[in-house]
């Protein structure tokens, strides 16, 4: 009898400006390894120290976008990658499928978003799907997709699901929201669409007046670069609001450079704790009174489960819509309450504070339990081509 093998997923992530998408990608891989998977993640975006729960991580030469509409890409030296770049690293992850040969291909996002990638992506894929024993070949994407401004932009997506994809693990609740809100073409690729429910980092802990967090208010600005304005704003809304009294810990994202986070030390005022982006940033959450942040995807989903009260600033710079209709979305649902970003002054913010924490907890009936849907819906696909 010889000797069953875990199943090996490869598992293709790439952020670009915030450190969401690897996020949540790492929530999934903890899952996969979890339930017995060989999981490898491959990273083309900066490299960060995130928990993966024993998955393999390859990281390649790493690229970023310098503005908030991903015009331009740079390596790590902040030179304009050009074609021998690319080429380059699509050969290095060419060379990386060979090595793993995969049963379960996942590009995280793609074919929805990362356009900017198909040089390395599309020679990918091709070789997958011309294996011996092609892998099953699975897009992991989020709730909700940026708005397409140009046109062919949709019907180039849907070509490329359709040439490639086997099915496409939509991590949302269609109860919230469905996909064909942000992607027209949903019908013609139903039978490969599946809602996982929303992924949610679990490892928060709840605890009692001393556990990290308690009776604190917590803000955070993602582990991107793009919510400076809104940490100056929320300690200036701090002695204007009901919660002046309270300890307020100011999380700075981890590609916040050094200069700017000395900024923010040096004018954080009494009773403000400023410091880098905490590990354990989902019990801070559990047992916070009030929840300050973007509206990014992992944060809100993290303050669903968490059931912490909730002032969302979604971030709305360059090409996003989606972190505003989200917010909407929870909105109504009594998740979150919303200060926009456009024209936000700490006296708004200060408001939306002290109406956030005069209100009841949420609990709304949303879907979170994305990452073990999806270790079950990989298991399930395998079994059905065997």
């Amino acid at each position: 009898m010889t000797e069953k093998h875990p199943v090996k997923i490869l598992f293709y992530v790439q952020h670009l400006l915030g450190i969401g998408h690897l996020r949540r990608t790492a929530t999934l891989a903890r899952n996969f390894v979890r339930s017995g998977f060989d999981v490898t993640v491959v990273s083309g975006g900066h490299e960060i120290d995130i928990d993966l729960g024993g998955a393999r991580i390859v990281q390649l030469p790493a690229t970023r976008a310098t503005d908030l509409f991903f015009k331009k890409l740079v390596d790590e030296d902040g030179n304009e990658i050009d074609d021998n770049w690319r080429e380059m690293r699509a050969q290095r992850l060419l060379d990386l499928y060979h090595e793993v040969t995969p049963d379960i291909l996942i590009t995280e996002l793609f074919p929805f978003g990362r356009r900017q990638m198909r040089f390395e992506l599309l020679p990918l894929l091709d070789v997958a799907k011309a294996s011996e024993t092609p892998p099953l070949i699975v897009s992991s994407v989020r709730d909700i997709l940026v708005a397409q401004t140009k046109p062919g932009r949709n019907d180039e997506m849907l070509a490329l699901v359709e040439k490639y994809f086997d099915h496409v693990m939509v991590h949302g609740d269609p109860g919230l929201i469905s996909l064909d809100r942000t992607f027209p073409h949903t019908d013609r690729i139903r039978d490969r669409i599946t809602y996982t429910g929303y992924v949610v980092d679990r490892t928060g802990v709840k605890g009692g007046e001393n556990a990290p967090g308690a009776g604190e208010v917590v803000v955070s600005s993602g582990g991107g670069a793009v919510g400076e304005d809104l940490l100056k704003t929320a300690m200036k809304a701090r002695a204007l609001s009901s919660a002046k009294n309270r300890t307020w810990r100011v999380m700075v994202g981890a590609t916040v450079d050094a200069e700017k986070f000395e900024e923010l030390t040096k004018i954080a005022p009494e009773g403000v704790v400023v410091e880098r982006a905490r590990k354990d940033f989902t019990t801070l959450l559990m047992n916070c009174a009030l929840s300050i942040s973007q509206g990014g995807y992992n944060t809100v989903m993290e303050i669903l489960y968490a059931r912490c009260r909730a002032v969302i600033v979604p971030y709305a710079g360059g090409v996003e819509t989606e972190q505003t209709l989200r917010a909407e979305l929870l909105a109504k649902r009594g998740v979150l309450h919303i200060a926009n970003e456009e024209g936000l002054t700490p006296e708004i913010l200060a408001t939306q504070i002290d109406v956030a924490l005069g209100g009841e907890r949420s609990d709304a009936d949303i879907n979170v339990d994305g990452a073990e849907k999806s270790v079950a819906l990989l298991s399930q696909w395998l079994g059905e081509r065997s």
